[in-house]
């Protein structure tokens, strides 16, 4: 029973909408940016868990000849890709963040708009 529950799909569910609480309910900047990420990992690992079963094995090797069936190599060679942008948009993120933070002193979307002046 718990284990039907427990599985990839929900725990990726589960950690796209902490990430969503993350972003929608603090002015933090760098909270926001952390809960982008933790979107990120979410959608991640739900392309990962949504087809995988226990009995499959990976597509290279001599085990191939003899399974009843193969996982597939394209959504793991995708999410690869998307954990390399992943962390270099975070990184540009945070960086970007370290210079706003110099410039304008805080860490809050209203105050920084405040100081710019675009926010009334």
């Amino acid at each position: 029973m718990i284990r039907e529950i427990i599985n990839g799909e929900n725990i990726s569910i589960l950690l796209f909408f902490i990430g969503v609480y993350g972003v929608c309910a603090r002015r933090n900047i760098f909270k926001t940016i952390m809960g982008l990420s933790i979107m990120q990992a979410g959608l991640i690992l739900f392309f990962l868990s949504i087809n995988a079963s226990e009995d499959a094995v990976p597509p290279i090797g001599q085990d191939i000849m003899n399974a009843i069936s193969v996982s597939d190599p394209v959504p793991q060679a995708l999410m690869i890709t998307a954990v390399v942008v992943g962390i270099s948009t975070t990184a540009v993120s945070l960086t970007m963040f370290i210079s706003l933070y110099h410039k304008y002193g805080t860490t809050n979307w209203n105050k920084v708009k405040m100081k710019r002046g675009e926010l009334d």
